[in-house]
């Protein structure tokens, strides 16, 4: 008789313990951050997301693209906890229309201009004001309108008077960083402008010339909470983390430069 009351027990027990785990996983499952961020901090946040999914009950679920797109899907109710983005303009937009929560507001990390060809290339250009758009058929840029680094590679170059001595049928504007980079990578431009992060992680491009930082405005990441997500505590806590001494040297080793915060 009492084994069979201990028995008992036991299997209440073992439920009891099988309950609290299914619904522990059920929780993990169900705090989901949605994180839009721009588009050149792809490979960095791959390896962030290992880093923090393994010591937080939290999941992170991307939404990569180009500052500009990304900025104006959360305008028009896009789902997003965290806002990240390659400049501060798109930013400053969603701050003055109240979209983000603007003391959550911080920069991650900076970056840098650079000239990028294939690696088998024969230009051979000292810096960008070498650059001879007579003799160049091809030229990958963002966007100047929506992407951030295609406003910042138009700076540069009117900044060494070479924009208006290129013809529209040189320039190819991309929707993104990572396509200027993937036009590059494939020859269907000679040249192309990127964020040095980028340039990093390809083994089919190399730099020709980095930009003047001089020549354009300041090349910052911005992030901040936004003002419809569903997690704020949870999303500050990433933010914080993003800030954090070891997000801090997996954004560096994927060539991204740290920035002061005030």
């Amino acid at each position: 008789m009492k084994r069979a009351v201990i028995l008992f027990f036991l299997l209440v027990l073992i439920a009891g313990c099988s309950n609290n785990a299914d619904n522990h996983s059920k929780n993990i499952q169900s705090t989901t951050l949605s994180v839009s961020a721009a588009v050149s901090l792809t490979d960095a946040l791959d390896e962030l997301k290992t880093q923090y999914e393994k010591d937080h009950d939290i999941a992170l679920k991307f939404n990569l693209g180009g500052s500009g797109t990304l900025a104006q899907q959360i305008q028009q109710g896009a789902p997003a906890d965290i806002f990240i983005s390659a400049n501060e303009d798109w930013m400053d937009t969603l701050e003055q229309n109240g979209d983000i929560d603007a003391e959550t507001r911080h920069d991650i990390a900076s970056n840098r201009i650079v000239m990028i060809a294939r690696k088998n290339s024969n230009l051979k250009l000292r810096s960008i004001q070498d650059l001879d758009p007579s003799k160049v058929d091809q030229i990958a840029i963002g966007n100047p309108e929506s992407v951030p680094v295609g406003k910042y590679t138009k700076q540069t170059l009117e900044n060494m008077h070479l924009w208006k001595k290129l013809s529209q049928d040189q320039l190819v504007q991309a929707k993104d960083v990572r396509q200027v980079l993937s036009y590059v990578e494939t020859g269907n431009t000679e040249i192309g402008f990127v964020y040095e992060s980028d340039a990093k992680i390809s083994d089919k491009v190399k730099v020709l010339a980095v930009a003047d930082t001089n020549a354009h405005d300041p090349i910052v990441y911005p992030a901040a909470v936004t003002s419809a997500s569903k997690h704020k505590e949870a999303t500050k806590e990433f933010l914080s983390f993003l800030q954090s001494d070891q997000a801090q040297r997996t954004l560096q080793k994927y060539g991204f430069k740290q920035t002061a915060n005030d």
